[in-house]
């Protein structure tokens, strides 16, 4: 298997020849602009993580789609139906809290495959003829409980593949566009598959893509060991193990302010967004102006990442602005405004996700280089749950005060709580605030931990 390219070794750039003094200073402009997604593109290894990434994506909305449709067919119960989607979110917490050790405790690619193909064995059971509900809802719980140590795991892994400085940032940038593509087309994909064949059949159809992600991973991604530090706990607890961690990076106020920056702005932007469909209702937009809604946040969120991932630079300098910015939209739906200006709000909420390439960052940098599996674990585990919570929070807020109240609020409460988070930020950082390299270099958080990155090749 061919080694993965990496980022453009560091140092001085040679002495340019005499016939091509005329283009220095063009060389020179190219040298100091940032790195786009050509670059990270450039990386053989991570194609193949990218390729695996879309299929298992794809294939986890169009599995929940499918379920959702199957169990409503079996039970004509709207409740269960829903309940599909909110086991999603909610198991995210015991996979990134008791079993996040794996991500650091096990060789990476093994744990990346192990976790497609129970996924896969997961959507299999599904597919079963006479297959009982619970059993079905118990199956959507493993697929959550497994996604945050698959994500946790990959994400430690973009490291090793990229380098931990500007293209690691780029590479967590092209996998969130991932996520938030895979939810437009998947339940496109998944609308039409279900136009012309049973739930079943869409269900075997996502076990094919966890299988086909499972393939590319194990045959394009290079064998590592467990990282530095962490090969000899293997004699302990996993549960034990995995808590331990949890604690050990609570117990820091940099990481834990970093969790915090990452978590609380999408709590508050999901609000308004689980309130769509019956904004949708008091608007009388249909279900054409309801799907309208429901897609706009994404395409702004596409939109954000794609243009300040090519064009701009330094990224950092966007985390606190955006932060913030993220949660202000939701302010304009105390003017219940119509379809276009409520369409124009929700694709401006999906603005603020650029503010995670600095957040990104920062946090590799200040967590232990033996925990980073496990603490993009939990960040994973952590963003989905506090999620999950907003929004039936948000339900059941909604039962008690009308929607121009409920979806404001958010915003108000959210801009008071992100700006705490962002000065506890600041205090914390290790230095001025900038957009320097991370491990050894002079980004927040940095401790000068020098040497190549974790998990070097047997």
């Amino acid at each position: 298997m061919p080694s993965p390219s990496g980022p453009a070794p560091s140092g001085p750039t040679p002495a340019c020849p005499d016939g091509a003094r005329a283009a220095g200073g063009t060389r020179r402009a190219d040298a100091a602009r940032p790195p786009g997604y050509r670059a990270v593109f450039a990386v053989h290894e991570f194609r193949y993580v990218f390729a695996a990434h879309l299929l298992s994506s794809l294939g986890v909305v169009v599995c929940e789609l499918a379920l959702s449709v199957l169990v409503f067919r079996i039970t004509a119960s709207p409740l269960l139906s829903a309940l599909t989607f909110a086991l999603g979110l909610l198991p995210y917490a015991v996979g990134g809290t008791l079993l996040s050790a794996v991500a650091d405790r096990c060789p990476a690619r093994r744990v990346l495959v192990v976790c497609d193909l129970l996924c896969a064995l997961a959507a299999a059971g599904m597919v079963l003829p006479g297959t009982p509900v619970g059993v079905l809802l118990a199956l959507r719980c493993v697929l959550a409980a497994i996604a945050p140590v698959f994500a946790g795991t990959r994400a430690a892994t973009l490291g090793e593949t990229l380098g931990e400085g500007e293209l690691f940032v780029l590479g967590r940038s092209v996998i969130r566009l991932v996520n938030q593509g895979a939810q437009l087309a998947g339940f496109a994909a998944g609308g039409l598959l279900l136009a012309a064949v049973t739930p079943r059949a869409v269900l075997a159809l996502t076990a094919g893509t966890f299988l086909a992600s499972a393939l590319l991973l194990r045959l394009g991604t290079r064998a590592r060991p467990a990282r530095r530090g962490v090969r000899g706990t293997g004699r302990g607890a996993l549960l034990e193990s995995s808590l331990g961690g949890v604690r050990r990076l609570l117990a820091d106020r940099r990481v834990r302010a970093l969790l915090l920056l990452t978590w609380l702005p999408p709590a508050f932007v999901v609000v308004p967004e689980a309130l769509l469909v019956p904004y949708s209702g008091l608007l009388g937009v249909g279900p054409t102006g309801t799907g309208l809604l429901l897609c706009s946040m994404p395409i702004g969120a596409v939109v954000a990442e794609s243009l300040v991932g090519s064009l701009l630079g330094p990224r950092a300098r966007l985390t606190f602005p955006m932060g913030v910015f993220a949660v202000l939209p939701s302010l304009g739906f105390a003017a219940r405004p119509s379809l276009g200006w409520a369409v124009l709000l929700l694709v401006l909420t999906g603005t603020g996700i650029s503010y995670n390439f600095g957040v990104d960052r920062w946090f590799v940098a200040a967590v232990p280089e033996e925990l980073l599996g496990q603490a993009m674990t939990l960040m994973q585990a952590g963003r989905m749950t506090v999620m999950g919570l907003a929004m039936g929070l948000a339900g059941v807020a909604a039962q008690w005060a009308p929607l121009r109240v409920v979806m404001p609020a958010a915003g108000v409460v959210g801009a008071v709580c992100v700006l705490a988070v962002i000065c506890q930020v600041r205090r914390t950082t290790p230095g001025r605030a900038s957009a320097g390299p991370v491990r050894g270099g002079a980004g927040p958080g940095a401790r000068g931990v020098a040497g190549p990155p974790a998990g070097t090749e047997k």
